[in-house]
């Protein structure tokens, strides 16, 4: 009997194990479930950058992240576990909004159905990705005024670097973020780098921004009147905070949905402030070889 009962569960692992069939599914990874059904995903794509940072804040939670698999005009979603598949990181967050294929077996449990991943392969950016590549490399001029009324453009501020930053005073992590943006002001001012503070607030709550700027002890420029659709044409979407590192040439570098990561941005600064004095030194190089050249020409051609 006891020979029997063991041969019986062998015979249901093997079937298990042979129905356990390895498949492969494409999808978007959405993040949580939440985060997925804050839109009608058959008529409004997921991926914003307001999308991408509702879902960091999830993933930060330690909510599982789904991949949302479109079957007609519904979508099943799946857990995602790693299984032979190694993430890059803790967690999928470099994943969130980019349309994937994965390979695993799918199982399901309590909650919902989950695929063990064994290897993954990325089909396409997700659509924040592809907004920021839009305006990676370009020119987005931005005019607003000052506190005291005087209008202030990036274009005066072409040969500088520049570091502008979409904040509100309601907005919690914009205030925790300024330590930082002064911290890289103070350190980079020297070096051509200039910090600027594009406030959403309302025009009738300039008072308090000013007491703000006071309390905070901010110590770059704070313009006034930023829009939901002036952080859209930098592909930020229209949520606080965010930051678009801007080249000498006035051409958009970086932008940064979120709260700024200092060791990162500073990185960033870095990257340009080296590049830009490769450029220069090319630049005096080629002067130096042109004037040569002209006083060879003028010695040549004195007669003898």
């Amino acid at each position: 009997m006891k020979r029997l009962f063991i041969g019986l569960l062998i015979c249901i692992a093997f079937v298990a194990e042979a129905s356990a069939q390895s498949l492969r599914i494409e999808g978007q990874v959405g993040g949580c479930a939440e985060c997925w059904a804050r839109g009608d995903r058959t008529k409004v794509e997921f991926g914003t950058a307001e999308d991408l940072l509702k879902a960091q804040s999830c993933v930060a939670n330690g909510d599982p992240t789904l991949l949302a698999v479109r079957e007609g005009d519904k979508f099943t979603l799946y857990q995602l576990e790693p299984a032979k598949f190694r993430l890059p990181g803790k967690n999928w967050l470099e994943f969130i909004g980019k349309r994937v294929a994965v390979s695993g077996v799918v199982h399901a449990n309590k909650a919902a159905s989950v695929i063990r991943v064994d290897s993954l392969e990325v089909l396409a950016p997700s659509l924040a990705e592809q907004e920021t590549s839009r305006v990676i490399g370009q020119e987005v001029e931005l005019t607003l005024k000052d506190p005291f009324g005087t209008p202030q453009g990036l274009a005066g501020l072409k040969g500088r670097i520049v570091v502008l930053n979409f904040w509100a005073t309601y907005c919690i992590p914009c205030r925790k973020e300024m330590p930082d943006l002064a911290a890289i002001q103070n350190e980079y001012a020297a070096l051509g780098v200039q910090v600027i503070g594009a406030s959403t607030d309302e025009s009738e709550d300039r008072a308090k921004v000013l007491q703000f700027v006071k309390e905070a002890r901010i110590n770059f420029p704070i313009w006034l009147g930023a829009t939901t659709a002036d952080m859209m044409r930098f592909a930020l979407g229209g949520a606080l905070p965010g930051t678009v590192v801007i080249g000498r040439d006035g051409r958009v570098a970086k932008v940064i949905s979120g709260v700024v990561n200092q060791a990162d941005l500073k990185k960033q600064i870095d990257a340009m402030l080296a590049s830009a004095e490769r450029t220069a030194a090319k630049e005096r190089k080629q002067q130096r070889e042109q004037i040569a050249k002209q006083t060879a020409g003028e010695v040549s051609s004195v007669p003898s």
